[in-house]
């Protein structure tokens, strides 16, 4: 993100602001803050959020089980559901299936937002190797926004944090008339 919390409120009508100065950040990556904008009591509101929905349920279920039959195989005992509580969640950065019922809960206006950036960066597996790919529009990084989602979630998103509670986001890149609705 190279523009600062005036260009944002510009461009996308957000009068109000809780992420103060907002210096330039060298990229945005998944599992990471980055600004959105979404409406809030005062009106469109530029906030900081972590990027990544929750995974579903069945996918910390097969994690979960995964790491219980190794535990099980050094010949730990396994508390299921305490395991499972305690399962690190990276998250969903990118909502293609807007029909999921996973998804339902957070399609309403009162979660929608729009993701401001100039470019930002997903990894990708090549070569067996995570590497970072970036986006932007074109080379001259102009101020954009994705459509996305939002919500206030507890959960562990990486073990060394434990569980946390904190706003998160994702990108809605599954229905091109989303963006035309989304605040």
């Amino acid at each position: 993100m190279t523009k600062n919390v005036d260009a944002i409120r510009r461009l996308f009508g957000a009068l109000n602001s809780r992420v103060g100065n907002l210096p330039s950040m060298p990229g945005i990556f998944p599992d990471y803050p980055a600004p959105i904008v979404r409406n809030g009591a005062e009106g469109r509101v530029t906030v900081m959020a972590r990027w990544g929905m929750p995974s579903s349920q069945r996918a910390l279920m097969d994690a979960t089980k995964k790491r219980a039959e190794k535990l099980q195989a050094k010949g730990q005992t396994v508390d299921f559901k305490e395991l499972l509580r305690m399962e690190p969640d990276g998250g969903t950065t990118n909502i293609r299936n807007v029909s999921s019922a996973h998804w339902k809960r957070w399609l309403g206006p009162e979660n929608r937002c729009l993701v401001p950036f100039t470019s930002f960066s997903e990894y990708d597996t090549i070569d067996g190797k995570k590497v970072p790919v970036w986006f932007a529009q074109d080379e001259t990084r102009p101020l954009i926004a994705f459509a996305g989602v939002w919500t206030n979630w507890t959960s562990v998103r990486k073990a060394k944090e434990g569980e946390i509670t904190t706003d998160i986001f994702g990108f809605l890149t599954c229905e091109p008339s989303i963006p035309r609705r989304c605040l």
